[in-house]
């Protein structure tokens, strides 16, 4: 199988070495110093811009699509150029070769979801994007599954709970506070390409939606109390949603993630038979734990 990773960065750089023992892989980065990183992962790179078709005519042809871009972070514009714009570029450029792909997995996220108040959501969950940025994601899912559908093409919706791993740790954030309660998902880096690398090797998911999140949600206070205890210090200070809400200085994007709670469930992945590597925070975050133990975390 050839895979062609657009927007090859956090997750799809693991995801590249992962697959490329058994499968061709080809990585997609718009800069310089992206298409080096995919190089030293060991897997071939290209340099297009994926909003660019005169650019992708340089991808080879592939047996399956993986959109992993990233929008840097910017705004609900920036967002919408590469999440919807460049999605459907590639849809509609992949699939008029001759030797098109027959699988594109997207990655979105569980913000999609917006606020539940802390109840659990699953992918039978309706979506309530709450902000410009999520409203962009949910377009582009539908991109992913009902576009990509009529172009003969099987999406598969893939949504990441909160990413950490390497690089992506921040302990000092939670050992030091303060802490805001409310609920952490996540995944660690390498069961987010593991899944995806799970979903392609296995067929599954095809014209479907998958939640990538571990096995446990955490409420924020008892991963910051356990995180400290692990470390060697003290507890951080805590706060509650109404204590930080009174800050008045705080944006409103601050104000929603404050004010977003959920807990986001994996049994559909677990259901499908994928094994996670960090099931929970406290195996994904040992590494860092032991680092910051020894005194060279950072």
């Amino acid at each position: 199988m050839r895979v062609a990773i657009l927007g090859c960065g956090y997750v799809g750089l693991e995801l590249g070495r992962q697959l490329s023992a058994d499968h061709e892989v080809v990585g997609i980065r718009r800069s310089e110093a992206g298409v080096e990183a995919i190089e030293a992962a060991g897997f071939e790179a290209v340099q297009a811009d994926v909003t660019d078709p005169d650019d992708l005519e340089e991808v080879p042809d592939a047996d399956a699509v993986v959109f992993a871009a990233s929008s840097g972070g910017r705004g609900a514009e920036a967002a919408r150029e590469i999440y919807v714009h460049g999605l459907r570029t590639a849809v509609e450029h992949f699939a008029a070769r001759d030797h098109s792909p027959e699988r594109l997995v997207y990655t979105s996220s569980t913000g999609v979801y917006g606020d539940h108040d802390g109840d659990w959501v699953d992918e039978t969950t309706p979506l309530d994007p709450t902000t410009e940025k999520t409203e962009v994601l949910a377009e582009a899912e539908r991109i992913a599954t009902e576009v990509a559908r009529e172009h003969g093409i099987d999406g598969t919706v893939a949504r990441f709970a909160g990413l950490y791993g390497p690089d992506r740790y921040r302990l000092e954030r939670y050992i030091e506070g303060p802490v805001t309660e409310g609920y952490l998902n996540m995944v660690h880096r390498d069961d987010a390409a593991g899944a995806v690398r799970y979903l392609l090797e296995t067929d599954r998911g095809r014209d479907d939606v998958v939640l990538v999140v571990d096995d446990e949600p955490a409420p924020k206070w008892d991963f910051a109390d356990w995180l400290a205890a692990e470390c060697g210090v003290p507890e951080p200070p805590k706060r509650t949603k109404a204590e930080r809400l009174a800050d008045d200085s705080l944006s409103a994007a601050a104000v929603r993630r404050i004010e977003t709670s959920k807990r986001c469930s994996n049994d559909r992945l677990r259901e499908w038979g994928y094994d996670f590597a960090f099931p929970t925070y406290r195996e994904g975050y040992r590494a860092a734990i032991e680092a910051y133990r020894r005194g060279d975390y950072g």
